[in-house]
């Protein structure tokens, strides 16, 4: 992969974060680099008072660093904002972080010298990952202590992971060949002043809740059809009266998803019932409503991949300007909209799986699909772990963006949390998928109950993929595994990759 800001995608940042891939810097980004780092070079030898070349940092912005020190300056940076505690962060995030960083540097704004932005990679390609603690960031100035456990690597400080258990950085570099980095002035603060890692987990988590909302689709078809419910509530002219894309590409799927089964249309005539459940009927509206929160974030991400993210910025005139481009709000922000977007997809199936096992709705199943209720107790505790990690998403829903604290004796006045914004998305959308396997399983159960009563094709499909990892109906037994087995099929692709073998994909 050849790094080039203008053209990094989302896809990219995804690949480069969860693979092993070689990256190096493009022509056009190192000679704008090359570019400003002249300009600070020249700053750095002259008396003229600049933030982060010749002053300190933050609310010692006012403290003069004499000439001889300004390398110094920057090391000690790293080494004090280098101050996160707690378990460490995923690789994936560390990784996608790091691209992002280099990719920030690489704009050319930062007055950093290309190899810096070439360390970074150089890491990145031979799969060493920086240790970084998940606690330590505001948000503003961007997440300065893990971007700054990131850079401490860069200097061989520090611990990194790669073959193996956590080790020295420095060893780490020496066995690949890598020297460790020289920092001169400003480039501490260029690797530590950036929104990177909050946005790369927003990142990786759109690229999950996009195939998690088409689960979401599939979950609820096979929800309908095992609680005897209609698809006319998603008939496309119906739907076109309240023009929301999301909730259209919903009830598109719903009705392809449904498209020829013998179980709905099993009840067209002389059923009593007018209408379903809200969780039923109402699935397009609440998927839909997230799918277009989904788009909104999207755009949001996209604007902050072709985003400079420092301070100071260096201009191509010249100029050293500061500027509040490293606070995180647009990041955190669309990170709680997620959250609050997974915690509802997760809330509307948590209900249908609940009248999936009560036989006072679920019009002729028996209770919580057990083969003997009474003696065997079926799925009726799966669905109390999915209700308490649905209550779990509704507490991560809490928005983190709107709880500033100030801090740097006040300098640093009124932070974003988009890191813990991110973080607690992260876990709102594992527990999304965790949800929506509970729902898969019991209606899964249940629409077998409905034989001789046939499927959908697609949701046939689903429900035979499903089969290869997780038994059907019968006697009570060890239920963690299959559960388990379920979140893993919807995670690597399977249950999905099987629906849209058997009727094209999905919107």
């Amino acid at each position: 992969m050849r790094l080039d800001p203008a053209l990094l995608s989302p896809a990219d940042v995804v690949t480069a974060a969860r693979g092993d891939v070689t990256v190096t810097l493009a022509d056009l980004p190192r000679r704008a680099m090359e570019r400003t780092a002249a300009v600070v070079r020249h700053l750095a030898e002259s008396e003229q008072p600049a933030y982060g070349v010749s002053t300190g940092f933050g609310s010692l912005a006012n403290v003069p660093i004499p000439a001889d020190r300004r390398v110094e300056l920057q090391r000690a940076l790293i080494r004090s904002h280098a101050a996160g505690m707690g378990p460490p962060v995923e690789r994936e995030t560390v990784r996608a972080m790091m691209l992002l960083r280099a990719r920030s540097l690489a704009m050319g704004y930062s007055g950093a010298r290309p190899v810096v932005a070439d360390a970074i990679l150089r890491l990145l390609s031979a799969g060493i990952t920086p240790v970084v603690p998940e606690h330590g960031s505001l948000g503003a100035s961007g997440d300065l202590a893990p971007l700054a456990h990131c850079a401490l690597a860069l200097i061989g400080e520090g611990e990194v992971t790669g073959a193996g258990r956590p080790r020295p950085a420095a060893q780490a570099l020496a066995e690949a060949g890598i020297e460790p980095l020289t920092l001169i002035a400003k480039e501490g603060l260029a690797l530590i002043n950036g929104t990177d890692g909050s946005l790369g987990m927003v990142i990786l988590a759109l690229h999950d809740l996009r195939r998690l909302l088409k689960l979401a689709d599939v979950a609820a078809a096979m929800s309908v059809e095992a609680l005897l419910g209609t698809d006319r509530a998603f008939a496309e002219d119906l739907i076109a009266l309240r023009p929301h894309p999301g909730q259209a590409d919903s009830a598109a799927n719903l009705a392809r998803l449904l498209d020829g089964s013998a179980i709905v249309q099993s009840h067209r005539v002389n059923d009593p019932r007018v209408q379903d459940a809200y969780s039923v009927r109402c699935a397009p509206q609440v998927i839909g409503a997230a799918r277009d929160t989904v788009a909104f974030a999207d755009a949001v991400a996209l604007r902050e991949l072709r985003a400079a993210i420092d301070n100071p910025m260096v201009l191509p005139d010249g100029r050293v300007e500061s500027c509040g481009n490293f606070h995180g709000a647009p990041v955190g922000l669309v990170a709680d909209f997620l959250a609050i977007a997974a915690a509802e997809v997760g809330a509307i199936a948590e209900r249908r799986t609940d009248r999936l096992l009560d036989p006072t709705r679920s019009h002729g199943l028996p209770p919580f699909l057990a083969a003997d209720p009474g003696v065997d107790s079926g799925l009726m505790i799966a669905h109390y772990t999915q209700a308490g990690v649905a209550a779990e998403n509704r507490r991560l829903a809490a928005p983190a963006s709107v709880d500033s604290l100030p801090t740097s004796a006040m300098q640093e006045d009124h932070v974003s949390m988009s890191w813990g914004a991110a973080r607690k998305l992260r876990k709102a959308v594992a527990n999304l998928r965790r949800i929506l396997a509970v729902e898969l399983v019991c209606a899964a159960r249940a629409i077998e109950l409905r034989a001789p009563l046939a499927p959908s094709q697609a949701t046939a499909a689903a429900l035979e993929a499903l089969r290869v990892r997780v038994p059907g109906p019968g006697a009570d037994r060890f239920l963690a595994p299959e559960l388990d087995a379920a979140v893993g099929l919807l995670a690597d692709g399977t249950i999905l990759a099987a629906v849209e073998a058997a009727v094209g994909e999905l919107a």
